[in-house]
């Protein structure tokens, strides 16, 4: 097997995941909590049955908040070389792509209000087969690497 990709995305990408998981679960578990409550009165449901769903999407964003961030930075790498771009990432199972130069069509960088916040972006690779994402350099780093790949991609398609 192939070692991991040397390269890291940027730390502050946990605190990004932090605030998304958070306002993820508060909206989830509003959301849970009216819609088991509504059930709850029609059919007549004891009270406490009403509150597990929301009680388990709670313990669910307790961990999208503390635990998961932190793992997923941990398992996402990745590396670019003149012949391919090498990407790792998951947390319960690791996916690894690998992305041939000579198959990239464009690149971008893109940015939500979050990131933008925090000084991130991500570089999104095309392909005709679809789109692969680095999730979180910084801005400068990003728009390097959107450079490097496009002119690597450039170069590798000239060949062929």
């Amino acid at each position: 097997m192939r070692s991991e990709p040397s390269e890291r995305i940027d730390l502050r990408i946990m605190q990004v995941w932090r605030i998304s998981g958070l306002l993820r679960t508060l909206l989830f578990g509003a959301v849970t909590f009216a819609l088991m409550a509504l059930v709850g009165k029609l059919f007549n449901w004891p009270q406490w049955l009403s509150w597990l769903p929301p009680a388990a999407a709670v313990v669910y964003g307790g961990l999208e908040v503390t635990v998961l961030p932190r793992l997923r930075w941990e398992r996402w790498r990745y590396q670019v070389n003149g012949e391919e771009i090498y990407l790792q990432r998951g947390v319960w199972y690791i996916k690894r792509t690998l992305i041939p130069m000579t198959r990239i069509q464009h690149v971008d960088t893109a940015q939500g209000v979050l990131m933008r916040r925090y000084g991130l972006a991500a570089v999104d690779v095309s392909t005709a087969a679809g789109t692969h994402q680095i999730p979180a350099l910084a801005e400068e780093a990003a728009d390097e690497l959107r450079d490097r790949i496009a002119a690597l991609a450039r170069v590798s398609g000239d060949v062929v």
